[in-house]
């Protein structure tokens, strides 16, 4: 529950504090002196957008701060998974700078935004006037019914399960779209695959191809450099080979008398060596050059057809002419097995739906089972409201298929007058109606959901008398177990407090402050008879207050 809330530079609040009752706290304040303010600041605490009007001072930070006992709430697990430390006295703050940034804190500590919002979510439920619309929300009539039904872990199941069916209903269309695609395209890629696979195509071809061709094309031309070469190395007594071997002999020869004869003996051997394997080398491919035209020309061929090829395919060469083959070839080879796999798709999806459509029919079960309670809970509380002869029905209607919270279409039908017809209850009740049955579902709401803390922003507009009584002690009921904040107009309910806090405007600015026993006195008989205090007025606050 709320504990303390402080907020500084916000709107027409310079600095404002005030320490809450754990049970039914009461707010009240002449039209305009800032209830709507104080509420705008909660949002704030609570994770709301910053419009921008925040500050009341342009050059200071705006600063909301809520002290809360978490004591019994079971949030140990929330502050686990964020990665905070949890403590039975948390503060929650929200700084807005100057330049208009956002910063928010749990137990000073910085969280993002959306941590903000979450954990608040769990702490206040804030309802002001405009939620009676919330009537017309479909998801919110489902949520309250699932409230009452306890469906939270039927639904997680549910909601898993709808996730799963929608992944799969998007891949099997999917599937589906290229499986179309591809058929379009499975005459052209089953031409590129055979006319690249026809074509037997190997890395490097093209380099080897070249080579040889160059070396076919220049044969004659070769072959005379070759044997130019072996004659001048082997000819019979003029070639490089004899000549240098008798030189060889000769310096062996002198080699007694001249010792350095026996080095350069030595190297001409060395030399000798490298020209005999020239010799052979040159001999050998004497022996392999054959200058065959049909040989050239079928190299000139193959060549030709993988240049035409990487032409057509707008290859860089016969690497890429090969990737380009294989991918056609997968892709032949999807098309082929499209339809096999679709049917696994369309048996998944099947089995998906089944599970989906029972766990729908599972929630459809409860929730018409929890509908005569959660009616009968309404029905009750409206007859303490002053109207005895409300209907109250909820209609789950069929969907043609689930949604995203099952097959139920939920409806709270609504007719003040017994004879006539009931409607959807947004469109026929009136506004003091509307606040009636908004009043009893967040009272039926808030007993399941185990709020901290709940606040209610003028929910008894439009009701008076005996009425505005009885909707008084059932918001003081409510305040038995748990913390409840009403800021209301009607005297009736603002005796039932425990504790009494006045708006007011001074100086331009708004503050509140705490009542005291006589001053809650002088506030209702305020109330009761406007700014003219009566002694009879006086005299009725007493009776109300129980003094």
């Amino acid at each position: 529950m709320l504990r303390r809330l402080s907020v500084e530079n916000y709107a027409l609040i310079d600095k404002l504090e005030m320490e809450l009752d754990p049970h039914l706290n009461i707010i009240t304040g002449e039209t305009g002196a800032g209830k709507s303010i104080l509420l705008g600041a909660l949002g704030l605490l609570l994770g709301a957008k910053n419009d921008g009007q925040a500050m009341k001072d342009a050059t200071r930070n705006c600063t909301v701060e809520g002290t809360f006992d978490l004591a019994g709430s079971s949030l140990e697990a929330f502050f686990a998974e964020n990665d905070l430390d949890y403590a039975p006295e948390t503060t929650l703050t929200r700084m807005i700078t100057p330049a208009g940034k956002s910063r928010a804190f749990v137990n000073d500590v910085p969280v993002q935004l959306a941590q903000l919002r979450e954990l608040g979510a769990r702490l206040l439920d804030i309802h002001s006037q405009h939620q009676n619309l919330i009537l017309s929300s479909e998801e919110f009539r489902t949520s309250a019914l699932d409230t009452v039904a306890a469906n939270g872990e039927l639904l997680t199941q549910y909601a898993a399960q709808y996730a799963r069916l929608t992944e799969l209903r998007r891949r099997l269309a999917a599937l589906r779209e290229e499986a179309a695609n591809g058929r379009r395209d499975e005459e052209w890629l089953r031409f590129q695959t055979e006319e690249l696979t026809s074509a037997n195509l190997r890395p490097g071809e093209q380099a080897e191809l070249e080579e040889e061709l160059a070396v076919l094309e220049n044969a004659d031309r070769i072959g005379e450099a070759l044997t130019s070469l072996r004659n001048a190395l082997d000819a019979d007594e003029t070639g490089v080979l004899a000549q240098l071997k008798n030189s060889e002999n000769e310096l062996n020869h002198i080699r007694s008398h001249y010792p350095a004869a026996g080095e350069y003996a030595g190297r001409l051997r060395s030399v000798l060596e490298e020209l005999k394997d020239i010799n052979g080398s040159a001999a050998a491919a004497c022996e392999r050059l054959d200058a065959d035209p049909e040989r050239l020309a079928k190299c000139s061929a193959r060549l030709d057809t993988l240049i035409a090829l990487q032409q057509k395919h707008r290859a860089a060469d016969e690497a890429e002419l090969i990737a380009l083959r294989d991918r056609c070839a997968a892709q032949l080879a999807a098309i082929v097995h499209s339809d096999e796999e679709i049917a696994q798709a369309e048996a998944a999806l099947s089995e998906a739906a089944e599970k989906t459509a029972t766990l729908a029919d599972r929630l459809h079960k409860t929730r018409e089972k929890a509908a005569a309670g959660f009616e009968k809970h309404i029905l009750s509380t409206l007859a303490r409201l002053g109207m005895p002869e409300t209907v109250f029905r909820i209609a789950l209607t069929p969907l043609a298929e689930p949604g995203r919270t099952g097959r139920d279409s939920v409806q709270f039908l609504f007719t003040a007058n017994p004879r006539m017809t009931p409607q959807p209850v947004e469109r026929i009740a009136s506004g003091g109606e509307l606040s009636r049955v908004m009043l009893a579902l967040k009272a039926l709401l808030a007993e399941r959901m185990q709020l901290p803390t709940i606040i209610f922003d003028e929910i008894d507009t439009g009701v008076s008398g005996r009425i505005a009584d009885a909707m008084g002690e059932i918001i003081a009921s409510l305040s038995a177990s748990m913390q409840v904040v009403d800021i209301t107009h009607l005297p009736q309910v603002a005796s039932k407090g425990t504790a009494h806090f006045v708006v007011y405007k001074r100086g331009g600015r708004t503050d509140i402050t705490r009542l005291g026993d006589e001053e809650r006195v002088t506030e209702i008989a305020k109330m009761l008879s406007g700014s003219e205090i009566t002694d009879a007025a006086v005299a009725q606050a007493r009776i109300l207050l129980g003094k």
